[in-house]
């Protein structure tokens, strides 16, 4: 990180920050990533400063304690670092500033700009990790949210205010789904976060997924896997606090997370790093309870405005099983699975509609369209339990009436299913594709 920068984020941190900070504590171990000080009296979640061996400040947050001791994070790599060095409590409180100039922009997890432009002056400080909001408070999920993708729409119907998980192992086509969301879903702002990923892909994502287009009414806060994991905490929360902002002037917010598994990976290195124990797969307690968290900032709210929440979870080695797949899952208000033998057969979006739910699509549809979607549902499931028997020519016709017209319609079921990149089809045209299809 920069000296310009990080005198930019000195200058934030200011902002709410305790009076005229200084030398309050000294440095007396480094192991790994973390740093432990002496002297230092800051609460959990707050930021400090060590001073380094060239007078250069490595901003830190306090992540736990060992005794007497503060055990810090730091934002970036450290060098120049001696035993005794001085550390300073920069803030007690981690607020972060939101505002319009954020629309159109391409900031990291500090929310310093990445896209070259000039540094963004914020309305107002909010929370970090937000407000806990009163269940009653909420407002009930009843307005469909086009999303532009037919299966989905259809199939798989999503309201305003939702919470999706999209589940995938690597390779199988979410970014590109990802994409096709964030240019067609019907909101009013966008809010990106990309965590833990590869760079190339944000430069993908910021210059061919959204274009110049997309980007009027999209904020993407990214921070690759090559930062520090309390940056890529931070992002989340940062991409979350944007996205309750406009939430809370009434807009109706699309918020994409991009990938639930890499925030979790980053709470593990820090839960793990502070003594956590570890549990399913090494990842410690405090990573389930900070996706509840993350996931219940999401919703509707009765004042107006809502967050509908999209979020990518990577199952690794497709495992539908593992426990942050599995973990999400519960908690959300539905799920769609992309398939590697459907991408494999050349399918995109790869959904795999007999393993996808969505827990409020009955209340949004009527009641034609869900006779059309139980029976579209029920020849895709007719044919995935006899395809084999079909395969070695072991079927005879007549024998399943299901069957018959699951055969006879197959060719129209996949292509329903499938949907260029560029191709947008909205809610009701989706149900009027699906009704030509079954008629």
């Amino acid at each position: 990180m920069s000296a310009g920068l990080l005198e930019s984020l000195g200058d934030r941190l200011s902002a709410v920050s305790v009076p005229a900070p200084s030398i309050c504590g000294v440095l007396t171990r480094v192991t790994g990533m973390m740093l432990s000080a002496r002297g230092v009296r800051a609460p959990l979640g707050a930021y400090c400063e060590v001073v380094a061996e060239q007078g250069e400040g490595i901003t830190c947050e306090v992540v736990g304690f060992d005794g007497d001791e503060v055990m810090l994070m730091p934002f970036a790599a450290v060098q120049g670092l001696l035993p005794g060095t001085g550390v300073r409590v920069v803030t007690h409180t981690a607020r972060v500033g939101v505002g319009d100039q954020l629309l159109g922009r391409v900031v990291d997890g500090l929310g310093l700009p990445l896209d070259g432009g000039a540094l963004i002056d914020p309305d107002v400080y909010v929370p970090l990790r937000g407000e806990r909001k009163n269940p009653l408070q909420r407002a009930p999920i009843d307005q469909v949210l086009d999303v532009g993708v037919r299966a989905i729409n259809s199939l798989l119907t999503i309201g305003r205010g939702q919470r999706i998980g999209l589940i995938a192992g690597s390779g199988v086509g979410k970014s590109m789904l990802l994409g096709m969301m964030t240019r067609f879903t019907a909101a009013d702002i966008v809010v990106v976060g990309m965590i833990g990923e590869r760079g190339r892909e944000v430069l993908d994502f910021v210059t061919e997924t959204l274009g110049p287009e997309g980007r009027q009414r999209a904020i993407v806060v990214a921070a690759p896997g090559d930062c520090s994991p309390v940056v890529r905490l931070r992002a989340t929360h940062y991409t979350c606090a944007i996205a309750e902002y406009f939430r809370d002037q009434g807009k109706d917010v699309l918020l994409l997370m991009d990938s639930l598994t890499r925030v979790a990976h980053a709470q593990r290195e820090v839960g793990l790093a502070v003594g956590e124990p570890p549990t399913t797969k090494g990842y410690t307690p405090s990573v389930f309870s900070m996706i509840n968290e993350l996931v219940e900032r999401a919703g509707s709210v009765a004042t107006g405005g809502s967050i509908t929440g999209i979020y990518t979870i990577l199952a690794e080695g497709d495992d539908a099983n593992d426990p942050i797949v599995d973990g999400a899952r519960a908690i959300l208000d539905g799920h769609v699975l992309l398939s590697r033998d459907l991408a494999a057969l050349g399918q995109y979006p790869a959904i795999d509609i007999n393993l996808s739910v969505s827990r409020l699509a009955n209340k949004l549809v009527t009641a034609d369209q869900r006779v059309l979607v139980r029976k579209f549902r029920r020849l895709m499931a007719t044919w995935e339990e006899n395809r084999d028997l079909v395969a070695v020519g072991a079927y005879r016709p007549g024998t399943n009436a299901d069957l018959d017209e699951a055969l006879q319609r197959r060719g129209a079921l996949r292509s329903f299913l499938q949907q260029d990149s560029d191709e947008k089809v909205d809610f009701d045209g989706g149900f009027g594709q699906l009704a030509g299809v079954l008629a």
